[in-house]
């Protein structure tokens, strides 16, 4: 008999046994690439923010521990915009709102000023009409948008009513973006915002577009140009502003720390088959050794049996990330927020671990198997 058919004869042996290493060895693979999936899924939604304007770089208030919530004075996007390099400036406020009467709550809302050219980068599903009737505007408190995402999860369109903090607004347009971030958002006037949430004259970071003739040499000369404004001010290339964002890191180190968990039940689930494997395989693995097997050889067997079944598992693991993730994209509490990513990348690191796990479960039993001395195998039976 062949090595490889050996090796696939031990594993097929006890079926049910393996079969729950295997689906141990796969839900950990599934978790660490899911996991992964969802913290990728995650900064890539918030990086979308500024890809779709074509943002180059981001000014934050400096010391701000989550730049997202930070407050910088509105009136510095005109200081910034005389920068030498810089082609255009605007703010952004950011808050977060409800509709409550649509049982939609914790909803990323932008306040952009009205003739921005941030808002250019919108499209239009339905034509905003900011203008109302004057009846209307004795009644209403304010207007504002929906991304496309968020308007079909609230079943609303341009022309209906709804309620922000039981004040009526009327819905001005449905607009679709190039972040999925965005089309799951509300849209508001600036003025509107600020007055609302009482940040009158603040902004939460100011959108930087720098002249296209400006290298990346220059480009830190003109970050030096903004933060000489003002000490406040921190401006950061957009890259550098999202991978350092607080968030972005916690997210990336709760996938990890819960992935740990996950591979350690699968390293402990190989252990017990590979080691339960060897003790049954005691006078087989003995009379190996006496027909010629050198330790080094049974030790390999072990091994290899413990890779075929991390391979599998990176296979079904992989699949039922991809599963797992999809479906949740498809909840309508993230569904037109977050888009997981299990990319290449993600599937790679789950099979690196996979192996890993996979060779730490059988070194013990593999070393148990090499030991045993073909006398004392046979007479012990």
């Amino acid at each position: 008999m062949r090595f490889t058919s050996l090796v696939l004869k031990n594993l097929t042996r006890r079926r049910f046994r393996t079969a729950l290493t295997l689906a141990a060895l796969s839900l950990a693979v599934a978790s660490v690439v899911s996991l992964r999936g969802i913290a990728k899924g995650f900064t890539r939604s918030f990086a979308g923010i500024y890809e779709s304007h074509a943002v180059d770089v981001v000014v934050s208030r400096q010391g701000t521990a989550d730049r997202v919530s930070s407050s910088i004075a509105e009136s510095s996007s005109q200081k910034i915009e005389s920068v030498t390099g810089v082609d255009r400036a605007d703010g952004v406020l950011l808050e977060t709102l409800s509709l409550e009467d649509q049982q939609i709550y914790g909803i990323p809302t932008m306040g952009i000023a009205q003739g921005s050219w941030l808002r250019d980068d919108f499209q239009w599903l339905d034509q905003p009409a900011e203008k109302v009737d004057k009846e209307s505007n004795e009644t209403l408190a304010g207007v504002l948008s929906l991304g496309v995402n968020l308007a079909d999860r609230a079943g609303l369109q341009a022309g209906d009513t709804v309620n922000l903090f039981e004040e009526p607004y009327r819905v001005s347009g449905i607009f679709e973006s190039a972040s999925v971030w965005e089309n799951g958002a509300l849209l508001m006037p600036l003025r509107q915002l600020q007055t609302l949430t009482d940040r009158s004259g603040q902004v939460t970071y100011i959108n930087v577009v720098l002249d296209r003739d400006v290298q990346s040499q220059q480009a830190e000369e003109v970050l030096r140009a903004i933060e000489a404004i003002d000490p406040k001010l921190n401006a950061l290339a957009t890259e550098m502003f999202v991978e350092t964002d607080t968030r972005m890191k916690l997210a990336s180190a709760m996938a990890w720390m819960t992935s740990m968990i996950a591979l350690a039940i699968g390293a402990v689930s190989t252990l017990n088959t590979m080691m339960t494997s060897v003790l049954e395989r005691t006078r087989e693995i003995g009379v190996l050794r006496a027909v010629g097997w050198s330790r080094r050889r049974v030790t390999w067997m072990i091994l290899c049996e413990s890779l075929l079944l991390a391979i599998l598992a990176t296979l079904v693991g992989g699949c039922l990330a991809w599963l797992a993730t999809n479906a949740m994209s498809r909840h309508p509490v993230v569904r037109g927020i977050l888009v997981p990513s299990v990319d290449g990348g993600c599937l790679v690191e789950g099979a690196v671990l996979a192996v890993l796990i996979g060779l730490a479960g059988a070194m013990l039993p593999a070393r148990r198997a090499a030991s045993i001395m073909p006398s004392e195998a046979i007479r012990s039976i």
